[in-house]
């Protein structure tokens, strides 16, 4: 990875422009969200001139209990591919996944750098080896600025819940774009980490046009509470627990693992890490610097029975109830190796993401049934946001004076508790842009004004199937889920015109009693007659149709539930 500082600046140039004499001034430069607003997830932003396009993270989602069978949601990347041979770079504020988790299926398309920290593009070259992409990593640091004709990009570190993140100050001829990138305003930061005030007061006197500022906790007062506030909370939690210790944590909250494995060392216990995601992380930070536990503390998952309980530290994924993580298969007892015992101790130490909590709770009840003592943040402080509150985020807005304000990252209603929050800092109410994902604004010598709509919709990665599974497939597997499968088999001799078998009716996922069966042959067998009957030539799509209806109509009346019908109709 090439290390960008602020002595050897990268000054990327399209191939037509090889040095600073020559180049057009930009005319109009145009900010397109293609993902992040209005939802938690698949961030992303272009940054688009007359002659180049650049990319501000790009982020997934995961899916939900509404994406059956779905495994990642991306923004939908249509735009940015009709325009790939403008693509100039890709910038990347941090290394959580819905902020990088798009890049590799954007540089299957499209080859351009990426610039990021060493953390984040250590996670992102993890994910490119999986992917089998090679691509241009451009490492930047808090001294780097990078520039392309008459743009600059600055680095400002920023405190979140993983390492080596930052704000983008985009420097333009009309102005300074500042991204905050996700971040708070730590008041006791963990060691070697600061909040670099200055630098913003700093983009403040050069005049910053627009901002654009992290939402999540738009909704939430006062500030955000220090990482060492859950730290000591552990140490307290590690030195009264009896049994083993399971902590299920982010994988990519490198901060947290620290203060894991810290705890653990000051109470005398081993450390194993269950589940894939976390494994690969920590080898990350570990090689980048920014995990440090002395690996004599590191035990292999399959010898923890090896060790008394008050011994063992588990660390593991699933603090979103993800159905296949280590913590549900614990909870189940499915994991071939963790078995819970009484007086184990297992602690979730995040909060569940919206639209995850049903999952987490589940998981929560069944580590309870089996006798562990179970610990979750709302109860027991051992998560802290990374995200800033209400009084950090004014405090940006006081610190960096913008013109103009377009809150980000966030559902709808923190955005709009956000707007709030800057007019009530003294930005004008009119200069205070609400918009949502394919809206954009244009900055020019003229000020800044709303852009074009385009489209900013999602794609579906289905196994090796990406972006052509339709809102009719989904539909399709949530009906199944609900309601079930019936198949129904007939044959007609094509000369007599008589069934000559079936109908049989098949139903997979859906009780249906013998008698129910019984009734539903009968009442199929007279229509299928009545059909045929009245037909002189049996049209076998018809009658398909027909018998879909028929059985459908029956199953609902007498059981409210709407099963998938698959007809099969043969002629013999």
């Amino acid at each position: 990875m090439k290390v960008i500082t602020k002595t050897e600046k990268a000054r990327t140039r399209s191939k037509s422009t090889q040095s600073k004499r020559g180049i057009k001034k930009t005319e109009n430069i145009e900010f397109i969200f293609l993902g992040g607003l209005g939802e938690i997830g698949k961030n992303m932003l272009v940054v688009e001139t007359d002659t180049q396009l650049f990319v501000i993270d790009a982020g997934l989602m995961f899916p939900t209990d509404e994406t059956p069978g779905i495994d990642l949601i991306l923004p939908d990347l249509s735009y940015l591919f009709k325009k790939k041979d403008k693509l100039a770079a890709i910038f990347l504020t941090h290394g959580h996944e819905d902020h990088i988790g798009a890049v590799p299926y954007i540089l299957r398309e499209v080859k351009a750098p990426v610039y990021g920290s060493k953390l984040t593009l250590g996670l992102l070259k993890a994910k490119l080896e999986e992917h089998r992409i090679k691509a241009e990593l451009r490492e930047v640091n808090s001294r780097s600025k990078v520039k392309f004709q008459d743009l600059k990009f600055e680095f400002i570190p920023q405190i979140h819940s993983i390492p080596d993140g930052f704000a983008i100050a985009i420097h333009t001829p009309y102005g300074i774009i500042l991204h905050t990138g996700d971040f708070k305003f730590d008041t006791s930061p963990l060691p070697g980490l600061r909040v670099h005030y200055e630098r913003f007061a700093d983009l403040s006197k050069k005049g910053v046009k627009v901002l654009l500022s992290d939402s999540t906790n738009a909704d939430e007062s006062g500030i955000t509470p220090p990482e060492r506030v859950v730290a000591e909370r552990l140490k307290e939690i590690f030195v009264r627990a009896k049994g083993k210790v399971i902590v299920a944590s982010f994988a990519s909250h490198i901060h947290r693992i620290q203060n894991i494995f810290d705890a653990a060392k000051n109470t005398g216990r081993l450390v194993a890490v269950s589940g894939r995601s976390m494994r690969q992380s920590m080898q990350v930070a570990l090689e980048t610097g920014h995990l440090k536990i002395d690996e004599r503390q590191l035990i292999d998952i399959n010898q923890i029975s090896s060790f008394p309980s008050h011994q063992i530290c588990i660390l593991c994924t699933g603090s979103q109830g993800e159905p296949l993580s280590a913590l549900a298969l614990i909870a189940s007892r499915e994991h071939r190796h963790i078995q819970i015992e009484e007086g184990d101790t297992v602690i979730i130490a995040a909060s569940p993401i919206p639209g995850n909590e049903r999952r987490v709770s589940s998981i929560i009840n069944s580590l309870l049934k089996l006798g562990a003592e179970v610990i979750y943040p709302k109860e027991y402080g051992v998560h802290v946001s990374g995200h800033a509150s209400q009084e950090e985020l004014k405090l940006m807005i006081n610190m960096v004076k913008p013109e103009y304000f377009v809150p980000v990252h966030g559902e709808f209603r923190h955005l709009i508790r956000h707007a709030k929050l800057a007019e009530e800092a003294g930005v004008k109410k009119e200069n205070i842009l609400t918009l949502e994902n394919g809206n954009s604004f244009v900055l020019s010598r003229d000020g800044v004004s709303i852009g074009k709509k385009v489209e900013a919709g999602v794609m579906y990665v289905d196994g090796l199937r990406i972006g052509d599974i339709g809102q009719a497939i989904l539909r399709d597997r949530e009906n199944l889920s609900k309601g079930g499968i019936v198949f129904v088999v007939v044959a007609i001799d094509e000369f007599t015109r008589r069934i000559v078998y079936g109908p049989d009716i098949i139903s997979r996922g859906l009780v249906l009693n013998e008698d129910l069966l019984e009734d539903a042959k009968e009442r199929l067998t007279k229509k299928i007659n009545q059909i045929i009957s009245e037909e002189e030539i049996v049209d076998l799509a018809l009658l398909r149709k027909r018998i879909n209806d028929s059985v459908s109509g029956f199953i609902f009346d007498k059981t409210r539930k709407r099963p998938m019908v698959i007809p099969f109709v043969f002629e013999v």
